[in-house]
């Protein structure tokens, strides 16, 4: 907590530097106005601001801005809006006189040139990275109907959502083959998303409060520490940049068209809105979220397949400029939410057959300072903090002990200065350096309860009790030479694990993790990149440990073995980006070859069920390693501003180099070729048409139900493939003087391409599920505001 403590005092003691600096009544002033256009087109909404300062603005509806207070001289103004190329145009402002600007925007429909932060910690072209990112906007999001970000992830190459229990839903997202606790989930670029946060979090968190999301593949433990072997997932939430509302409505119908079953609603409530004052000294953006879904049974045996949600979720992010070089940012959110699976959702929890439930009340809060200095050098500090406190129930066969209460806490706090420098060793160099401190501390116990039998009152147990600090710090370069861009990066991460509960001592570990990447323009259009990073996992508690299968038959338990040793990787990737832009088209190719060496990774032990039907999975290191190596290809195609086609696909195997459980192998659950197509079509300015689809390949399931002579002993079932096609349609028309309206009507999952072989009855495996996460759902909805 020292080095929290420090760095607060840091960022108050630049903050009161810095507040007053700007208001120099002395100090010559001009104004910068104009409109922004594209191809004879008004951009509404862009954002315009002087380069080295915080001074921006907005433009209006109708593309219209105007800039005052600008510092006399000589400046850089930048200009971006979503879907175009940033601008930069230098402008000479003098006293007391307006510059008048006509800008032309390029259109940059599929993205290669999109600002982006999450590769080296800094904002940056894509097309400039040495790392490649790839980045899923809300037009996506819109396109593919995606309620919570967990839907969008899988329109990401590399990247595929599963459901893994039929009774609550516990999900998670692969990278490059690997699963959920391999990939780091960041929040505006800090690592507070725990383990048991990532139990459910990627469905718990609403697209509308996102401004974006940014996915790097390949290791990244060198800028954002443990856990990060695959990559990251950095959610970016919405920045207030004009005024701006919305209100949108959908309702789905899950199940819709399959014959001898029930059709279940589910119905979704977003509010959006942001207030900036007129010269953008301070802005507010806010947004609220309801959802309202039924479990839904897809074999008529009485038990869910897809888990019951409420879901409710607000949330604000306010600025004040301080200064013209200075900026303090304050995000908050909260999210509620109450997911129950299994029968007999009329009755209490223990008195159902079979029930899995969660209600979780997550708080976020984080404060970031940036201050400026020299020309473009940055200076930012930041603490930031989730809460969750989760109430559960994971029972069978009227269970009245089965009630637990899970309470954890994360706090992430840092500094970083990024240096620009004219010369560092041997070229321009672009300098990040930084120091962070970690905290998570998990509290899980076991109710009280009152025994049905004796009635005399059962006092709960603690279960789990752990306490994780962990101390970093990082410095990465990136030079320039010409068509050659080099980036070389070092992270130190001490980390210290407490079992309080189980008195094991502490678990300590000092890892080094190196970086390098290599960019090289070969041409205007193509590019090559290649990189080796090294990463790890330290043993701790993962969020897997935190979920319980349950029927009634079995209940599954995951516990690390008392020897089990952190786990490390070796990471290779090398790739090729062919890019084309000429007027109005625009064109990509990617080509990405991976190989992740892991040593001492973890595996489970699967164990045999007591005499209560308690299964023990012991997570363990498997010592000989693993292997996991194959193919991204990307293909975008933008012909003109009106359509839109992305795709990308996946080839790739994932094995240990000795046998495991089932003497297998292969990674269970990971298939070795998927992907996903996406097609947009303005029609006319106001109709749109949007196609997806996403392909799953056939993959090993574990398998231990009633079907078996022998369920404890299980088998392994080779699953189906599976396409999910979907289709929507929007049209939007103007309402009032600035406001629109859109209704829209689509269909999820066109063709039903949904598992056929559930297992049934209270003993069934919940565990036995796969394939798209949705039955063929048709929605309705509808959207208005000044979007």
């Amino acid at each position: 907590m020292k080095s929290t403590i420090l760095i607060l005092i840091l960022i108050c003691s630049v903050s009161n530097l810095t507040a007053h600096e700007p208001v120099k009544k002395t100090l010559s002033t001009g104004t910068l106005s104009g409109k922004i256009e594209s191809q004879g087109e008004l951009v509404p909404f862009a954002s315009i601001f002087v380069q080295g300062t915080t001074i921006g603005v907005s433009a209006d509806a109708h593309g219209q801005f105007n800039l005052r207070n600008i510092p006399g001289g000589n400046h850089i103004v930048v200009f971006s809006a979503v879907g175009y190329r940033t601008y930069s145009r230098e402008v000479i402002i003098e006293d007391g006189n307006t510059v008048n600007l006509s800008i032309n925007l390029e259109p940059d429909n599929i993205g290669i040139e999109q600002v982006v932060i999450s590769a080296n910690r800094n904002a940056g072209s894509r097309k400039e990275s040495s790392s490649i990112v790839n980045s899923i906007n809300p037009k996506l999001f819109d396109r593919m109907q995606s309620v919570t970000l967990s839907e969008g992830l899988n329109f990401t190459p590399g990247l595929r959502m599963e459901n893994n229990c039929q009774n609550c839903g516990f999900s998670q997202v692969r990278m490059n083959g690997l699963e959920g606790p391999y990939t780091q989930i960041l929040i505006n670029s800090r690592p507070v998303f725990s383990g048991l946060a990532g139990v459910y979090g990627l469905e718990l968190i609403p697209v509308n409060m996102i401004e974006r999301v940014e996915v790097v593949r390949g290791g990244g433990s060198a800028m954002y520490g443990s856990n990060a072997i695959a990559g990251t997932i950095n959610m970016i939430t919405k920045d207030p940049i004009n005024n701006t509302f919305s209100l949108s409505s959908s309702y789905g119908m899950t199940g819709i068209g399959i014959s001898g079953f029930s059709t279940e609603p589910d119905f979704n409530l977003n509010a959006n809105g942001s207030l900036v004052s007129e010269q953008n000294h301070q802005g507010l953006s806010f947004y609220g979220f309801h959802r309202k879904r039924n479990p839904y049974d897809a074999n008529g045996d009485g038990f869910s397949e897809l888990s019951s949600i409420d879901n409710t979720t607000f949330g604000s992010r306010l600025f004040r400029r301080t200064g013209t070089r200075g900026k303090i940012s304050l995000d908050y959110f909260r999210i509620y939410e109450y997911r129950r699976g299994g029968n007999n959702f009329d009755k209490p929890l223990h008195e159902s057959d079979i029930a899995e439930s969660t209600t979780h009340r997550i708080n976020s809060a984080s404060l970031t300072f940036d201050q400026l200095f020299r020309d473009v050098d940055k200076l930012s500090g930041w603490i930031s903090a989730v809460e969750v406190d989760r109430g559960s129930y994971y029972g069978a066969n009227h269970d009245p002990s089965a009630y637990g209460q899970t309470d954890d806490l994360s706090l992430s706090t840092g500094v970083q200065y990024v240096r620009h420098s004219d010369n560092f060793l041997f070229a321009p160099a672009t300098i990040t350096s930084g120091t962070e401190y970690a905290f998570n501390q998990l509290k899980d116990k076991k109710n009280d309860y009152v025994d049905p039998s004796s009635m005399i009152t059962v006092k709960g147990t603690q279960v789990a009790h752990q306490k994780i600090n962990t101390f970093s710090a990082f410095s990465q370069s990136e030079w320039r030479l010409s068509s050659l861009l080099i980036s070389a990066g070092l992270r130190f991460d001490k980390y210290q694990i407490d079992d309080i509960i189980n008195r094991s001592g502490e678990l300590t570990g000092n890892v080094l993790s190196p970086r390098i990447s290599l960019l090289w323009h070969a041409s205007e259009d193509l590019q090559f990149r290649t990189s080796f990073a090294r990463g790890f996992r330290a043993p701790q508690i993962f969020d897997e440990d935190l979920h319980v299968e349950t029927s009634g038959a079995r209940q599954v338990l995951h516990k690390n073995d008392e020897n089990l040793k952190q786990e490390t990787s070796n990471s290779y990737s090398a790739s090729m980006n062919y890019t084309h832009q000429r007027l109005f088209s625009q064109y990509q190719f990617l080509v990405e070859g991976f190989l992740t060496h892991l040593a001492n990774p973890f595996s489970n032990e699967y164990g045999m069920p007591d005499e209560e039907g308690v299964v023990v999975y012991t997570r363990r290191n498997a010592e000989e390693g693993a292997v996991v190596k194959g193919i991204n290809l990307e293909l975008n195609i933008s012909p003109s501003r009106r359509f839109q086609f992305q795709s990308g696909f996946t080839l790739q195997s994932s094995a240990y180099e000795a046998p495991q459980e089932f003497n297998e192998k292969r990674f269970f659950r990971s298939p070795e070729h998927y992907g996903y197509a996406s097609m947009n079509w303005s029609a006319t300015n106001r109709l749109e048409l949007a196609l997806s689809g996403n392909y799953t390949g056939s993959m090993l399931v574990p398998y231990f139900g009633p079907r078996l002579e022998n369920p404890e002993n299980g088998i392994l079932v080779d699953s189906d493939s599976f396409f999910d096609t979907g289709i929507k349609m929007s049209y939007t028309f103007p309402i009032l003087k600035l406001g629109k309206a859109q209704i829209n009507a689509g269909i999820k999952n066109l063709f039903n391409s949904y598992q056929d072989d559930f297992d049934t009855g209270i003993d069934r495996d919940p565990a036995y599920i796969y394939g798209p996460g949705t039955p063929r759902t048709v929605y309705f909805g509808i959207k208005l505001g000044n979007f």
